[in-house]
């Protein structure tokens, strides 16, 4: 400024604060537009730029301008990385943007802005901006953006925005979730809407098993938000490449604000730990996810969340163990053909057989007794403590000294439920069933020592027992149960009287554990032997009733003779056994073995019909001092037997008696010979079976000639002869064939020697 125009501004003051009305020289005070045109002078005289001088020449082109310097420098403070300054200049830019309705930059701008304040945890300063933002995509159409700026809204301090805004977010949200989508991308609420597990151990299921994950979700909604469909994911944290399993919720979800409880159903899963992955689901049309966990209240309340995602995991799967196991009561062997009650032991381990329904199904031979209830009670009160029987049958009879431990079941389609009080304890099952026989026993030679066989009188009971939830464990069983006649009985001639009498003694081998109480018998002799005396065939020792004690031996005494002439009409109907019928009682304990038959209960005094009759089969050989035959195996030759050479086997058959005239038959004078030979150490050269002629005179005889090779080197028995239409009661063997020969190894061959 020149020093004339100093001069006039100070005498321009001085004439404004001069008082009086005197005349002065200074000039008169200068007008707004004056003022206005001095300086747009002043301004021409200074400002040389032309550009910049355009700027200044109206209010839009200082506008553009402002934005070009603005521009550049947050440019050039986001290359210098200072960042905050550059954001500061964004939003300046964003509002000018806005304001002119070039939205998409104003979008651009105030999403940079955006991401600073919420990584800085700006609340206050992004409430501020961000409206701003979901307006400029709502005017853009963007639909994805607006969701997720709506979210952002929503998940914000509560105090920043009122009721009536929050809602008004919500509402859009559900307006858009529920509209076509243009473009539907998934939508990540992590901010919004989190999750966790409920506090205190996991959830342990066995394998197999499904259950029912609780879940807490947190809710950032101001209003009540239905969710058409829920899932949340599993991770498996002992196996990467297990996967992600992820579990549906089977109707839609309403989340209240703040802390929900979800149930989700948990299918079968294989065994380890799993934590919680991802939650995802749908509001309408348009599908959302959330990876973090709630923040909430103080740690001290039940709406706190941590942000971590906890390493405790949600659910344990256990390892395949056993979960229950069956057997059967007792070892030892039950009655046969007579209804007996089977105990089969159900034994829960550390698991909960409540609603179990197990399938029953008896093998061949075995039958249950359907008119019978199958009963169930404690274990522990059958076999533990005998004295809580009387207090057990109380329970029977619907006494009340003693909690339920017992309980009638009935059968339906080969299956029962369990009752609940059965469900954690073990019970025994009394089945009542029955197995049959055709076969009658039959009695052995009392210088052989009974050998009683077991798989004769084995019987099985296929067992299907379905537990657990949803009846998804299966276990099964298939128990083997063993049944016995009550007495093995064997015989011995005691004694032998002149006049042909035989005392014939029968022994009774008990083969249950259990009291038998024997209260008549009699024999039904087979042709060719009659009983002495009355002939009614009951034993000539009466000593009635005869108790057995268990594994103990009683007998009996019977005395008979031998038939000498047979009547045409009972030749016609041949008995080739003995039958020996006892009338008997049984006095057992079914958790012990054979037992009272289940049909028939204890009265206290004796009746008829509560007796059981066994029959078992006797074969009496006829004495050997007065056969009808000789068998005789004549001496090898004096070199032996070897593998390979042709070995020629001699029998002498020689009638001793003649023939009884009053038998007639059209091959009196042949023999009918079968010679058994195992084919594995004798090949047989000829006929094994045939006929061969011989008088019916006594002293006649006949030499039976077999051609044989031996084929294995060692003792071995040789071939046998046998007379399959004379009873071994008519014949004697003598001389008796060995039951070893021993067959020497082939002769070395000259052929196969090396020379020196």
């Amino acid at each position: 400024m020149s020093p004339s125009s100093k001069v006039r501004t100070i005498a321009m003051s001085r004439t404004n604060s001069s008082p009086g009305n005197f005349e002065s020289s200074i000039d008169r005070p200068m007008r707004l537009a004056e003022i206005y045109v001095a300086a747009e002078h002043a301004l021409r005289n200074t400002i040389s730029d032309p550009n910049l001088w355009k700027s200044l020449s109206s209010l839009e082109e200082f506008e553009q301008k402002y934005l070009e310097l603005s521009k550049g420098a947050a440019d050039n403070y986001h290359r210098s990385w200072w960042k905050r300054h550059g954001v500061v200049l964004d939003g300046e830019i964003a509002a000018v943007c806005y304001k002119h309705g070039n939205f998409d930059l104003a979008a651009k701008s105030y999403e940079k802005v955006c991401a600073l304040y919420a990584g800085e945890g700006w609340q206050d300063l992004l409430a501020e901006v961000l409206p701003n933002l979901a307006e400029c995509q709502k005017i853009l159409n963007d639909q994805a953006g607006y969701l997720s700026s709506c979210v952002r809204l929503l998940s914000l301090d509560k105090g920043l925005f009122s009721t009536k805004e929050l809602q008004a977010f919500q509402s859009e949200v559900v307006r858009l979730a529920h509209s076509e989508m243009k473009y539907p991308v998934p939508l990540d609420v992590s901010s919004l809407i989190t999750f966790s597990g409920n506090p205190g151990p996991p959830l342990e299921l066995c394998d197999g098993d499904p259950g029912s994950l609780s879940v807490t979700v947190w809710s950032g909604f101001p209003d009540d938000i239905t969710l058409e469909s829920l899932s949340l994911t599993l991770i498996a944290t002992y196996n990467a490449d297990e996967g992600v399993k992820a579990i549906k919720s089977s109707a839609a979800t309403i989340l209240k604000p703040g802390r929900n409880t979800i149930t989700l159903s948990l299918p079968p899963q294989k065994p380890g730990s799993y934590v919680l992955g991802v939650l995802t689901g749908q509001i309408g049309h348009l599908r959302f996810r959330s990876h973090s966990f709630s923040k909430g209240g103080p740690a001290d309340s039940d709406d706190f969340m941590s942000y971590e995602k906890p390493t405790k995991p949600i659910l344990k799967v256990f390892k395949p163990r056993s979960l229950v196991d069956l057997a059967a009561a007792v070892s030892s062997a039950l009655l046969i053909n007579e209804p007996q009650w089977v105990g089969i032991i159900v034994k829960p381990i550390n698991y909960s057989l409540k609603g179990a329904i197990l399938h029953i199904d008896t093998g061949p031979g075995l039958r249950i007794e359907e008119s019978q209830a199958i009963e169930m009670e404690r274990c522990d009160d059958v076999s533990e403590n005998p004295v809580k029987l009387d207090n057990l049958d109380d329970a029977r009879n619907g006494g009340s000294t003693v909690t339920e431990v017992f309980k009638q079941l009935t059968l339906q389609d080969g299956k029962i439920e369990l009752p609940g009080w059965a469900s954690d304890i073990t019970s025994v099952l009394w089945i009542p069933v029955c197995a049959i026989t055709e076969t009658l026993a039959r009695g052995t030679n009392a210088a052989i020592p009974p050998r009683q066989s077991i798989v004769d009188g084995l019987r099985t009971i296929a067992l299907k027992l379905e537990f657990g939830v949803s009846h998804n464990q299966i276990f099964e069983r298939t128990l083997a149960v063993h049944f016995t006649d009550p007495l093995h009985v064997s015989t011995r001639i005691a004694d032998k009287f002149n006049d042909g009498t035989l005392l014939l003694q029968v022994i009774l081998h008990s083969q249950v554990k259990a009291l038998l109480t024997i209260y008549d018998a009699w024999l039904d002799l087979q042709d060719g032997f009659t009983h002495t005396g009355q002939g009614d065939g009951r034993p000539a020792s009466g000593f009635f009733p005869l108790i057995v004690s268990p594994t103990s031996r009683a007998g009996l005494l019977f005395s008979i003779c031998v038939a000498t002439t047979i009547a045409e009409d009972e030749a016609k109907a041949l008995r080739p056994d003995s039958i020996l019928n006892i009338r008997y009682g049984i006095i057992g304990d079914r958790s012990l073995g054979a037992h009272n038959p289940v049909a028939m209960e204890p009265n206290g005094f004796e009746d008829a019909s509560q007796f059981l009759i066994f029959r078992g089969a006797l074969l009496l050989q006829r004495p050997v001092l007065d056969p009808c035959l000789a068998v005789g195996f004549l001496p090898l030759t004096s070199s032996g037997l070897r593998v390979g050479k042709l070995v020629t086997m001699q029998w002498r058959v020689e009638r001793l008696k003649n023939l009884e005239e009053n038998v007639h038959s059209d091959k009196n004078d042949e023999v009918l010979y079968e010679v058994n030979a195992s084919s594995e150490n004798w090949m047989v050269a000829g006929r094994k079976r045939g006929h061969v002629p011989l008088s019916t005179n006594q002293g006649s005889r006949i030499v039976i000639s077999i051609l044989c090779v031996p084929l294995v080197a060692g003792y071995v028995r040789p071939p046998q002869l046998i007379l399959p239409n004379v009873d071994d009661s008519n014949i004697s063997c003598n001389p008796p064939g060995p039951h070893l020969v021993c067959v020497l190894p082939p002769a070395l061959s000259s052929s196969y020697c090396i020379p020196a």
